[in-house]
Order: C-alpha cells, then structure tokens, then sequence
C-alpha cells in the first residue's frame, strides 16, 4: 500500500536517508516512528525504517499571529482552512537494497516524487532475517503483525545477552526462551538449560503441568562441590592470596588423596586435605599455617562434601531445565564459587561430549562477572569469560540477564553476538551499550529510553537488522516478585493475621 511521496529537504533524498510526505489518509494513524517501509529505485527495492515523524501547519508556523487570534477569542481554524494545511513528513533511514542473494548497501539515491510503500509481511520476514516456521517464538513485531520466529543457532551460538533496568521485563523474556526450548522436539533439537536464579523467580517452571517432567530445581544450600573434582588451580580460584609454594603443596597433597582413593581408601573432603597439610613436616610452619586456614575458611562457608551434589552429567539433559536457586542464600562469595565451579564443570563436560550441548542462563550477571571487581571479589568471573571465549565451539552458550550492563565484564560482554535491550534509563548504561553496537544510533537509543515495558530492542547476529519487539507473556505462573505492593500486603497480612492477634494481645 501506498503511504506517502519522497520530498526535498535540507539533505536528502540521500543514499543513507529520505524524507516523505504521508499521502494516505486512511487512518488516524497512516505511518509510526520505527515502522519498515520500502521505495521502489533504479538500484531496486530499497527497504527503509522510520526514524521520526514531524507533524506541520502553515498556518501555526508564526506564534504571535496564533497568540493574537486565540487572545481575541477566534481560533485559527474558524477563520482559516488551517485543517486542509496540516501534514504529516517522515525521515526514514535506508537500510539497504534488497537483492535475492541478501542486502547490499544502497550507493544511490531515491528520487523525489518516488511512492513509498508498506512492507508485507513475508518480504519483511525474510529481509529482517526471521523464521517463517519453528525457530524460537518470542513475541511480534511492533507496528507490523508478523510473529517474531528467530533461529535457535543464531540467537545462542554465540551467546545472548539481556539488558533492561529492573521492571523491564527481563524475566519474562528469559522465561519465554526457557519455555521455547522446554518446547523443541527431539527432531527440532533440545540444548539443555542450566539457569541460576537469584531472585526465586523460575521455581514455577518445575510446578507447571506443561513443563514439571522437563524442569529441576536443586535449592542452592543443597548444592555441594565435590573436593575430589577440584585441581589445586580451582582452588586458587576461591583462594587467590595462595602463594606458590602452597599451590605446589596443595597439588600433591590432592594428587596423594586421589590416588589413595584410587586404591579403594575412599573419596575424600575438605577436612582430609586439611588434616594432611597439618600433618606436613618439611613445610614452613607460618606458610603451613596460613594455608590451613584458608582451607579452614573455606570448610566454614558449607559447600564442599565428598562429591558433587547434584552429579551435573546426570542432571543435565537435552530438553530438560536445571534451576540453581540461590534465592536463600545471602553470602555474594559462596554463590560466586557455586556459579564458578558448576561453570567449569559442564564447560569441560561438555568438552568431553558428557553432557548435551547447553544455555547457562545467567540472572544478575553484573554480580558473577563484574568489570572493576579484584579476583577476590569476581571469583566466578575466570570460568565465565572462558566459556564467553571459547563456548561456540562446544555449543556451550551463555544468556547473561543484567541491569546494569555498564558494570558487566566487557569481556564476557562483547562476546555477546546478540543484544536484547528492555528499557534503560540510566545514561551510563545507555553510552555504555551504544559504544558496544554501531547498529544503536542516537534516535534508536531515545527510543530504548521510552520502552514501555515487555517492549524490546533485539540486535546483533540473530537479526539482519535491530527490530523492536512486543514480548509474549510467559505460560509460567508469575513469581511473587511479580506481585503489586497491594497484592504483597495482603498477603502476609492474611499468612499472619493469627500473630497479629497475638500480638493485639500483648499489647
């Protein structure tokens, strides 16, 4: 359909931009900001997007003259045909001339007086990059009702990064790609997911009917890591002032354990490497005693046993969704060496082909890979950008969730190939994103200010283009995060009315 005629003005028609005048008057509404649209060329068919719309009238051009009118009680409009005069220009941005082998940059201009028309739906599925079937469902495109179905490989081979400001929606749009894989049939194929929940937000995911045999959750004071799985090396990860002498001590107390263990002795935990480094004669005695407390320091946090708890190679499965959730736990380092050590350990699994190809969904991720942080404060931060590095090539892939993306790894980061942006308002985040992207120019940026919320920005590999997005509400029940501060009054006053009367009584 036809919407409007390319003009003349200040600098274009150009190849990278024009300006049209909206010509249909079939609806209140004929053309909106961040709408695709197409013009016809010598070079072909350019496809273009919409950047910004200007609404003019002749007649309201010189303010005095409309103060003076409106002061003596006349309006414009009942003197003037000021109503015939208003129109509507559009500046949209080229995006290149589609050709059937791809786009190709546009290298000249379209001519003025040129028709500018609407984009159907198939064309725009296929210049835009997205499925026409299967791929991942995660919602429509906004302002044209084409469903937006992205390739799995696309979209998590190379990682995926989330990014909104708290209220966003980030939770429901992780949630929607958990329940899109949960959903894959074998023949479609089924990665699994690991998701480390910070908040206790994806616990329903095991108690819905349509997912409770494909999800887990393990609680995260039930997590345990296995010492026997340990190399001194990953445990100077949790331990970083270990000096080398220690390192090398450390190493061949471990290396005497296993092989005892080989032999039958038994696994062995925490407290046996720590015994037998007291039992050591020919170390110094202040080092000796340095390490043992460290060792001791780490036995005090709880998490280290005889073996893994859960076996990771059995609990990770295609089509099936572990959730770690940490929501109980308030100590930052013992969830950091949780997250680095179930990390590593599926990384390497999954090196040796011991587990399926996966997505480690990663909530709060400013908090596992800071930017700024010292190794003592970032003790997750190693595992995490090794996989970022070197995941694509085992089909290990990271789906970091964060609020604050100024504060996340640029390394882990920038190995991110697609972008989800929910809306940010926090200038530092925004420069700090469009630094990342040369696709988020100024006016995009403006708009991801202005988000409403379940709307996003979704950039990078799995798109041809940066497209905004309505995101589909989840199946899954709402977490009690997603409650009104209403609805959560109310239900602690009903959970505990019997102590209030208690306490009336008291009183």
């Amino acid at each position: 359909m036809e919407i409007g005629t390319i003009i003349v003005d200040e600098d274009s028609p150009s190849p990278g931009s024009f300006s049209f005048v909206v010509t249909c008057g079939e609806s209140d509404i004929p053309v909106r900001q961040g709408q695709f649209v197409r013009v016809e060329t010598e070079e072909g068919l350019v496809m273009a997007f919409v950047t910004n719309l200007i609404k003019t009238n002749r007649y309201f051009v010189r303010a005095e003259s409309v103060r003076e009118y409106e002061r003596r009680g006349k309006p414009l409009t009942s003197i003037f045909p000021a109503d015939r005069w208003e129109y509507l220009v559009a500046r949209a941005q080229v995006l290149g001339v589609l050709r059937d082998q791809g786009l190709e940059r546009c290298t000249f201009p379209p001519s003025p007086g040129q028709r500018v028309l609407t984009v159907e739906n198939e064309m725009l599925a296929q210049f835009l990059g997205l499925r026409l079937s299967g791929g991942v469902e995660i919602g429509r495109l906004r302002h044209h009702d084409v469903p937006v179905k992205l390739d799995l490989t696309k979209l998590l081979r190379k990682h995926l990064a989330v990014l909104a400001m708290s209220g966003s929606g980030k939770s429901n749009f992780a949630t929607v790609i958990v329940e899109e894989l949960l959903g894959r049939s074998a023949e479609q194929g089924r990665p699994a997911v690991i998701i480390v929940d910070v908040h206790g937000e994806y616990g329903e995911l095991a108690s819905r009917t349509a997912y409770s045999g494909k999800a887990a959750v393990v609680k995260g004071n039930d997590i345990r890591i296995g010492v026997p799985n340990l190399s001194a090396y990953q445990l100077k990860e949790f331990l970083p002032d270990v000096s080398g002498v220690q390192l090398r001590e450390l190493q061949r107390v471990l290396e005497e354990l296993r092989l005892e263990m080989r032999n039958g002795k038994g696994p062995f935990d925490l407290d046996d490497v720590i015994s037998r480094v007291e039992a050591e004669e020919g170390l110094n005695k202040q080092l000796q005693q340095a390490l043992v407390g460290w060792l001791n320091d780490l036995q005090f946090l709880g998490i280290f046993d005889y073996a893994d708890n859960p076996c990771w190679e059995h609990a990770v499965l295609p089509g099936r969704a572990l959730v770690l959730d940490l929501s109980e736990m308030t100590s930052l380092r013992r969830k950091q060496m949780i997250v680095a050590h179930v990390a590593r350990r599926l990384f390497h699994a999954r090196k040796r082909n011991q587990v399926p190809p996966f997505v480690f969904c990663l909530e709060e991720a400013q908090q596992f890979c800071p930017s700024k942080e010292s190794k003592e404060a970032a003790i997750s931060r190693p595992a995490l950008e090794t996989i970022a590095r070197e995941g694509r090539k085992f089909y290990a892939s990271l789906m970091l969730i964060s609020q604050r993306p100024v504060r996340l790894s640029t390394t882990v980061l920038s190995q991110a190939s697609t972008n989800v942006i929910l809306r940010i308002t926090n200038p530092y985040d925004l420069e700090h994103i469009k630094q990342s992207s040369e696709a988020i120019t100024k006016e995009v940026a403006e708009m991801v200010s202005t988000l409403p919320v379940g709307e996003a920005l979704i950039l990078g590999e799995a798109v041809n283009y940066p497209i905004f997005v309505r995101i589909r509400k989840q199946h899954t029940q709402i977490s009690k995060h997603g409650l009104s501060m209403e609805d959560a009054v109310r239900e602690f006053e009903t959970m505990n009315s019997g102590e209030e009367e208690d306490a009336k009584a008291f009183m």
